[in-house]
């Protein structure tokens, strides 16, 4: 995990529309950002976060704040996550595990004893400067968009 009050890191990624986005592009329109890394589209915790989110979202928006989603799924996958529950957020693909590794998310993980490689669930705040000012890897997927609305 990066910690907080340093700088977030650079990177452009395709959307579930194939559309590419960047940080600073979100930054530059003066807004908060909520990046949070998730394991897999479509599993129980990642839609109960997702949802949570989605359905927060005008909150966020009133705080200046915009709500990013990343996983190693595919624009494909993505695209499909958004449409099983109306999802009202950008979700970025990372395939190549760029910008996973880049953030710190990319760890072994222990499951019924099998040790695996995987994207820790982790969320982070990012001011209008794109210094990081929020940092938790100790996320409990359905608490975690109230716990975020709270924090901000």
């Amino acid at each position: 995990m990066l910690n907080i009050n340093t700088l977030a890191p650079s990177f452009t990624l395709a959307d579930q529309n194939g559309v590419t986005h960047s940080l600073e592009e979100f930054l530059h329109k003066g807004k908060r950002v909520i990046l949070y890394f998730y394991p897999k589209d479509n599993s129980s915790g990642c839609s109960a976060q997702a949802c949570g989110y989605s359905s927060l979202l005008k909150d966020f928006m009133a705080k200046d704040t915009i709500v990013i989603g990343i996983s190693k799924d595919s624009v494909a996958s993505h695209k499909k996550f958004e449409g099983n529950y109306d999802l009202k957020f950008t979700l970025l693909s990372d395939p190549t595990l760029d910008v996973i590794k880049t953030y710190d998310v990319w760890k072994e993980k222990k499951l019924y004893g099998k040790v695996s490689m995987g994207v820790v669930r982790t969320t982070y705040i990012i001011d209008e400067n794109g210094v990081i000012i929020f940092a938790n890897d100790k996320v409990k997927a359905k608490e975690d968009p109230l716990k975020m609305l709270e924090i901000l």
